[in-house]
């Protein structure tokens, strides 16, 4: 058996995980759960071959959903403490850049635009070799328009701000593990800690 690598990712309403050795894909699980990934990440890897134990770990740090962010993390954090495996992490926007990218005849500039809740959008150009050309950013349907840099928009929110912007060229993705030897090498040397890109609803209360 050659070296086995585990991806998870469960920063959106997807829940997947994905099994690879020595670089190919063996087998992989996706489902759209909207919630309840703390049920069902679990019982996914221990679908995969041999459970999912892996020689290293890769988890999408987000930005994206709080609570899913966090519950990928401390899966992988787990499982890489029980099988003595190494652990990175990797940006949820690069893999669905990646994603794009693969629907594409022919490279091209990608725009990245996730739902990132209370109306907003994460937001996110990439060139065509996958990598980022700026920082990634919560901003306001509106205010998104004026950043898009690409005439190619993809995420889960790609068919509104493509709508806005005036632009025929989108794709509907979430982020699927299956698909993380895509996303560029430098992308998937993260520290497994989560990106989250907006502040929390919540917050403490202050005392006087």
């Amino acid at each position: 058996m050659g070296e086995r690598l585990l991806a998870i990712d469960t920063a959106t309403i997807a829940c997947s995980v994905a099994l690879f050795e020595d670089g190919a894909l063996i087998a992989s699980n996706y489902a759209e759960i909207g919630r309840g990934h703390a049920e069902k990440l679990i019982p996914a890897i221990k679908q995969l071959p041999n459970r999912g134990k892996a020689d290293k770990i890769l988890v999408n740090c987000g930005p994206g959903s709080f609570t899913g962010v966090r519950i990928g993390i401390s899966a992988a954090k787990a499982l890489a403490l029980a099988w003595g495996a190494e652990i990175q992490g990797y940006c949820c926007l690069a893999l669905v850049a990646a994603q794009a990218q693969k629907k594409l005849d022919t490279p091209r500039p990608i725009c990245v635009t996730m739902l990132a809740g209370h109306g907003e959008y994460f937001l996110q150009n990439f060139d065509d070799n996958g990598e980022p050309i700026d920082p990634f950013v919560a901003l306001s349907p509106e205010q998104a328009a004026s950043e898009v840099k690409a005439d190619v928009i993809a995420g889960s929110a790609a068919a509104e701000l493509a709508m806005i912007v005036g632009t025929n060229i989108h794709f509907q993705i979430l982020p699927n593990a299956a698909y993380v030897s895509l996303v560029a090498s430098d992308m998937k040397k993260l520290p497994p800690k989560p990106i989250y890109g907006r502040a929390p609803d919540a917050q403490p209360v202050k005392t006087v």
